[in-house]
C-alpha cells in the first residue's frame, strides 16, 4: 500500500511541474510575414492556396526585394502551395488534381507562373525544374492603389475565375477554370 502510494504521489508531482513548465513557456511571436489562405469553389471543384503574406514596409519590391529573373516563393517563409481537388485549367494549361508549389519569375512586364510537383518546401532554395508540372506567362498590370501586403486572391465571374496576386503596384491576373 505504501509503494502505491509512493507511485501515486510521484506521478502526481511529475504531473504538475510539467503542467507547470507548460504553461510557463513563452507564446510564440507572430510571424512577420503571417499566413494567409484563399481559396475558391467553383462546381464540385474546390481550390485552396496557402501562402505567407509579406509586407512591402517602404522597401522596392520588384526588381528589388524580389529580383527580376529569379524563381521566387510568391510570399514569404514557406513556399506557396496550391490544392485543387480536381482537375482544372490555370493559364490556359491543365493541370491534374493535386497539390502543388506555386513559384513565378517576375520580369518587368511578365511573370512565368510555374507548378512544381514537390511540396513543402522552404522558400524555393530547393526549387527542382524537372519537378515543374507545368509553366505559362501572363502579363504585368500597373495598378493606382499601392498594396502594403502581397495578396493572392479569387475573384468569381462566371464560369472562368481570376487568380489575382498583386503588391505594391504590380497585379497580374490568371484564368482559373474548374474544368468538373
Amino acid at each position: 500500500m505504501k509503494k502505491l502510494f509512493a507511485l501515486l504521489a510521484l506521478v502526481l508531482t511529475w504531473s504538475l511541474s510539467t503542467t507547470y513548465d507548460v504553461q510557463a513557456q513563452a507564446a510564440p511571436k507572430p510571424r512577420k510575414s503571417p499566413l494567409a489562405v484563399t481559396q475558391l469553389k467553383s462546381g464540385k471543384t474546390y481550390i485552396r492556396i496557402i501562402y505567407s503574406q509579406p509586407f512591402k514596409n517602404d522597401r522596392q519590391i520588384f526588381g528589388g526585394l524580389v529580383p527580376y529573373d529569379k524563381v521566387w516563393r510568391l510570399g514569404a517563409n514557406e513556399a506557396t502551395e496550391l490544392t485543387t481537388t480536381h482537375k482544372i485549367k490555370i493559364g490556359g494549361k491543365t493541370l491534374p488534381a493535386g497539390t502543388y508549389t506555386l513559384f513565378a519569375i517576375p520580369q518587368a512586364n511578365k511573370w512565368t507562373i510555374i507548378l512544381n510537383k514537390e511540396v513543402g518546401l522552404w522558400g524555393e532554395y530547393d526549387y527542382k525544374q524537372k519537378q515543374d508540372q507545368l509553366r505559362f506567362d501572363v502579363p504585368v498590370k500597373m495598378v493606382d492603389q499601392s498594396w502594403e501586403a502581397f495578396t493572392i486572391k479569387f475573384d468569381k465571374t462566371g464560369k472562368v475565375s481570376t487568380l489575382t496576386m498583386v503588391w505594391d503596384k504590380t497585379s497580374v491576373e490568371i484564368p482559373v477554370e474548374a474544368l468538373k
